[in-house]
């Protein structure tokens, strides 16, 4: 098949795509919340001290290797990367999710090529598997922690009504919570305690800690208290009302995942159907399937109906994903 033609139907595959992605996604509610949610913050943030700054780093900054220094040279927006690592709650660092990634793609091929695959595929699901697998690790321990933390953080915000409401400061109920609550919440209201201690501002504590967490629950709770102590009134009585609607957001999350539970069911099979049947049309019979490697009409055919794939998964996933 000449080259001409392939290059110029996959150019024409890779428009399309673009454009029916363009058409579908349209405005992320989430995007807009954010910017939203920054545009208050920034109305009412403080600013720290540099002697603050300084303390701060001294005592909470993280010693870079040279692991950490070779890898923010090689992987992609490095600063990203270490904030979702920072997301997760654990010691991970950038050179260390590196060396993983390295070790899975050199790994992968390595096996590929002595069970008998193609170099060119062993190389690419070499990729496939070095750059999919870490960050879906780091993706579901993110999801994990920020859903303890949402399923505990009301009772949280109650602990603090009732601290309020007892006579003790908005300083030491933050305290308090971080001490007596189990999980993430405790870890990231003891982290905001500590440096308060050090003489950060508590706005500018919570607001790191929202910045790291990246959930809009606590970017309400930041909000609500910077608005407070500007204008004034019962905190207590507002934050009872906050982790009200959060259980309400709660709840609807809930439900709306066990309406939509069925429909992400079919989306999945369909999905890995047509996988699962050249994962074992390969093992029944290897040499027919490594025409698909080795034909150029086969593997236009393959791209082909990979993007097509691509756009009816993608299009189900906006079907049964709902922004709250």
């Amino acid at each position: 098949m000449p080259l001409i033609p392939v290059i110029t139907l996959a150019i024409g595959a890779l428009i399309t795509l673009g454009l029916v992605y363009v058409a579908f996604a349209g405005p992320s509610p989430q995007r807009v919340a954010s910017r939203r949610l920054d545009t208050v913050r920034q109305r009412h943030a403080a600013v720290a001290g540099d002697p603050v700054e300084a303390q701060l780093r001294r005592i909470t900054g993280r010693s870079s290797t040279k692991a950490d220094r070779a890898a923010m040279r090689f992987l992609p927006r490095p600063e990203e990367l270490q904030k979702r690592l920072n997301m997760t709650g654990k010691p991970w660092t950038v050179g260390r999710y590196g060396g993983i990634t390295l070790g899975i793609f050199v790994g992968t091929v390595l096996l590929l090529l002595l069970i008998g695959f193609p170099l060119l595929l062993a190389i690419f699901l070499g990729l496939a598997g070095g750059g999919g697998i870490p960050h879906f690790a780091v993706s579901y321990v993110i999801g994990r922690r920020i859903k303890a933390f949402n399923a505990k953080f009301p009772d949280a915000i109650e602990l603090l009504v009732r601290g309020l409401r007892s006579g003790l400061p908005i300083t030491e109920t933050m305290a308090v919570v971080g001490s007596e609550v189990s999980g993430p919440v405790g870890e990231e209201f003891r982290s905001v305690a500590d440096k308060m201690k050090i003489g950060r501002s508590m706005d500018v504590a919570l607001q790191e800690t929202a910045d790291r967490l990246g959930t809009a629950e606590f970017q309400f709770f930041v909000i609500t208290i910077a608005i407070q102590r500007e204008t004034g009134g019962n905190l207590a009585e507002t934050l009872q009302n906050l982790a009200t609607v959060l259980r309400l957001r709660g709840q609807m999350k809930l439900k709306i995942k066990a309406m939509s539970s069925e429909s992400k069911a079919s989306a999945l099979i369909i999905g890995s159907l047509p996988f699962i049947v050249f994962g074992l049309i390969w093992f029944i019979n290897g040499s027919y399937m490594q025409k698909f490697f080795m034909d150029e009409r086969l593997m236009v055919a393959g791209v082909g109906g990979m993007i097509w794939m691509s756009i009816g998964a993608f299009i189900m996933s906006k079907m049964v994903n709902f922004e709250i």
